[in-house]
């Protein structure tokens, strides 16, 4: 089955956003490249963003919180970006880790009506992996962010 067409105009009423990049970093190549993907995407909107990297994704869900308690000397985060990846392996700990890092992610950022965008892929194997994280490919870092960037206009709408 052919991949539906990525919509890639241009991001409006996010110019000036600033976004946060957690990436859970475990596989080094694979997350080089949903960076990439999702800095081009917020470069191309005319926002700024900041990088947080943990260990894994599970990890990815505290950062986000820890992070977006307001702090003085650090700038307001206007939304957040989620990359990591998740391949298989021959135990259970695949299923933990994708099901309560997606899960957590999404439940605070609903809570706390959070512009985000999860590129926490979860892959049967490397293949897979580098199909969607690659820029020029799949670019799932580029989805992620131009998800974060979208709430973020659709955000600023509502309370306009």
């Amino acid at each position: 089955m052919a991949e539906a067409q990525r919509d890639l105009r241009p991001i409006t009423g996010a110019k000036g956003a600033h976004l946060v990049i957690i990436e859970g970093r475990y596989y080094d190549a694979l997350n080089d490249m949903l960076l990439a993907g999702a800095k081009r995407a917020i470069a191309a909107a005319g926002a700024t963003c900041e990088i947080i990297t943990v260990p894994g994704a599970l990890e990815i869900p505290v950062a986000m919180a820890i992070r977006h308690q307001p702090r003085a000397f650090q700038k307001a985060a206007d939304g957040f970006v989620a990359l990591g990846i998740v391949i298989r392996g021959e135990t259970t700990h695949y299923e933990i880790v994708s099901v309560q890092a997606n899960r957590a992610l999404i439940d605070y950022a609903t809570q706390n009506a959070l512009p985000f965008g999860n590129a926490i892929l979860t892959v049967e194997n490397d293949a897979q992996a580098e199909a969607r994280a690659n820029p020029e490919k799949g670019d799932k870092g580029g989805d992620a962010a131009r998800a974060a960037l979208t709430l973020i206009a659709l955000k600023a709408k509502a309370t306009a």
